[in-house]
């Protein structure tokens, strides 16, 4: 018997028996499509985290007065409060002027939250920062109207403002909100640009913000101290000597501060490997145990394809007797059953793909990007056609060994 038979008998059976054909497809429907939304939440978290580590640039990094290592645990945390000092501007100062493999640095300080006031709106929880104007270069930021401040605004402390779309949006509707005042603390500051919106995550803005100039920011907010204390971007000339660049900072640094030979560092570096393999660490094993948990309804979905097949192989004695009396080999019988739990396990996961497909596009529209490769669709598809096989093996195993007579003194 070709294939061909094979599978039109298949077929036949599941059109024949469509009631049973749709409970055991259930199991598999559910299995699938709770694994594949699992699947693409975890991939559009790992793509939207790939995405701002490129949005940085792969030659940037970041010198703080903490590193991650700072948190291991609360002694550590504790030591660092001792030894690490606020950054200066001197030390960047420092650093810009002896460093040779430096592209470009600047100072961010302060990520507030504050009323804001602006036409005839009032907008809670804004975030407020600070920065340089050469910030703009270095995050590559995307301008959808007017422009980032400029070294005099910034040198001069001007009272202007650089905004998130929110913003815009929400304090003026109707048009641009260039040129217009918006208040903060009751200190009035003129926009000049308006940021491209980025969209959410995790329901989250990424629009709710202001950037003020540095100077600026120190001067309302009652000095560049605490947490309002500026953190430094850098940039290296050469991607190719990024590690070396990192390593001049961290010497020029020492030098500045003194620290003697063998001491730990007083301040963090931050890379985008640094950060990746953090979030790797942490994500890494909640992945693996949130995957772990929809497998399990995979599982049951191919222990509930054995038991459906089964009951199939106990109704269709007859059927398999004389099936066998007219010439049907053991592995005819076998492949008939195996086919027909591979197909039905298979179109259960194309179901749940589609379902699964319908939830990201829902779950992107409200929370974040959701991510379903191709690979991992035809993956699906192929593991729950595996799956169902798998699940079949024993009832058509069962079925083939059937004696011909005895199958056929079957009522």
């Amino acid at each position: 018997m070709n294939l061909s038979e094979t599978l039109k008998l298949a077929f036949d059976a599941i059109m024949a028996h469509k009631l049973r054909s749709f409970l055991t497809l259930l199991g598999m429907i559910i299995g699938v499509t709770a694994f594949m939304i699992v699947l693409s939440l975890l991939q559009g978290f790992s793509a939207y985290v790939d995405e701002k580590l490129a949005g940085i640039g792969s030659n940037s990094f970041t010198v703080r007065r903490f590193s991650f290592d700072d948190f291991k645990d609360t002694d550590t945390i504790a030591a660092a409060q001792r030894r690490n000092t606020e950054l200066t501007f001197e030390e960047m100062y420092f650093i810009r002027d002896h460093a040779q493999l430096v592209g470009l640095i600047g100072a961010k300080a302060g990520n507030m939250s504050r009323e804001v006031k602006g036409g005839a709106e009032t907008l809670a929880d804004v975030q407020i920062s600070g920065a340089e104007p050469v910030i703009a270069i270095i995050d590559k930021l995307d301008i959808a109207e007017g422009r980032f401040f400029s070294e005099p605004e910034n040198a001069n402390a001007m009272r202007v403002a650089y905004i998130g779309a929110d913003v815009a949006k929400k304090l003026y509707p109707k048009e641009s909100a260039i040129g217009h005042e918006l208040t903060i603390s009751g200190i009035p500051y003129r926009i000049i640009g308006v940021q491209t919106a980025k969209g959410t995550i995790f329901g989250q803005s990424q629009d709710n913000f202001i950037t003020l100039p540095i100077k600026t920011f120190g001067a309302a907010f009652g000095g560049l101290r605490y947490n309002r204390a500026p953190y430094f971007e850098v940039t290296a000339k050469d991607d190719k000597k990024f590690n070396d660049t990192v390593e001049e900072v961290r010497t020029l640094m020492r030098i500045k501060r003194k620290i003697p030979f063998g001491e730990k560092d007083s301040f963090g570096i931050l890379t985008p490997d640094a950060i990746q393999n953090l979030i790797g660490g942490v994500t890494g094993p909640i992945q693996t145990v949130i995957l772990a948990v929809p497998s399990i309804a995979l599982l049951v979905g191919g222990i509930v394809i054995m038991n459906i097949m089964l009951v199939a192989v106990t109704e269709r004695t007859r059927e398999i007797g004389i099936r066998k009396s007219l010439g049907a080999r053991q592995s005819d019988i076998l492949k008939q059953f195996l086919f027909e739990s591979a197909t039905l396990s298979a179109i259960g996961g194309i179901i749940g793909l589609i379902i699964a497909e319908i939830a990201g596009f829902i779950i992107t529209a409200v929370f974040f990007q959701t991510r379903i490769s191709l690979i991992a669709a035809f993956l699906a598809i192929a593991f729950s056609a595996v799956v169902g096989a798998l699940a079949g093996l024993y009832p058509a195993w069962k079925a083939a060994r059937l004696d011909p007579i005895e199958a056929l003194r079957a009522d």
